[in-house]
């Protein structure tokens, strides 16, 4: 899908938050169109469907481990609001993103991780909690499924490239999910401790400033 098909319906006005999305992901890609997906199942659950995500888009980042980058669009407000103008954060403050070495078996861009991004979406409107930096989240199996990948969870983190940006909703942090091993999530859950998990994710960084996850890391 081409994102201009999404918004046809929209004036360029109306879609300020989207437009913000765009010029700080047009910073780190510049010139570069990305593979744009709308709502899985075809609609948006305001309009009777069951994905919560309007869009996410795909792009090639050829840095060393080169990887695929998700960025949703939908968890802030994408559409004008008048109502969110003087808001500290925009709808939930937060936007997915995630970033993965390609997977053979997927065979293209990663379908199961944007329903990852629309299962944790659907929690965050079920519950009325977000998320932030420096959180665990355990997958209670392989993150993909019927996959043998030793990668059970997430870590959360501020997006190394993308970071945060205030929007005409308010503030929007890019927050990425970073595949996590059992062992690493036990270490995480029995510290419980959001400074844990930072000093966790610092260490990653050292051999992985981007924070990508592998599925064959063991």
């Amino acid at each position: 899908m081409i994102k201009e098909e999404y918004l046809s319906k929209y004036n360029e006005e109306d879609t300020v938050g989207w437009t913000a999305i765009d010029e700080q992901l047009a910073k780190v890609y510049p010139g570069i169109e990305p593979r744009h997906y709308g709502p899985l199942c075809g609609l948006h659950f305001t309009a009777g469907g069951t994905d919560p995500i309007d869009g996410i888009s795909v792009y090639d980042n050829k840095q060393d481990p080169a990887h695929l980058h998700l960025v949703t669009y939908g968890m802030s407000e994408l559409y004008y609001n008048p109502e969110m103008a003087s808001s500290e954060f925009s709808k939930w403050g937060f936007e997915f993103t995630f970033r993965l070495v390609p997977f053979a078996e997927d065979q293209g861009d990663p379908g199961w991780a944007m329903q990852v991004f629309n299962n944790l979406a659907r929690y965050v409107y079920q519950s009325g909690r977000w998320f932030e930096e420096n959180q665990f989240i355990p997958a209670k199996g392989p993150i993909r499924l019927n996959t043998d990948t030793a990668i059970v969870g997430f870590v959360t983190t501020l997006d190394p490239q993308l970071g945060r940006i205030n929007t005409a909703h308010g503030e929007v942090s890019f927050i990425q999910l970073v595949g996590v091993t059992q062992k690493e999530l036990d270490f995480l859950m029995e510290a419980a401790s959001t400074q844990k998990v930072a000093d966790f994710i610092g260490e990653m960084k050292t051999g992985n400033p981007l924070l990508v996850t592998d599925l064959n890391r063991k």
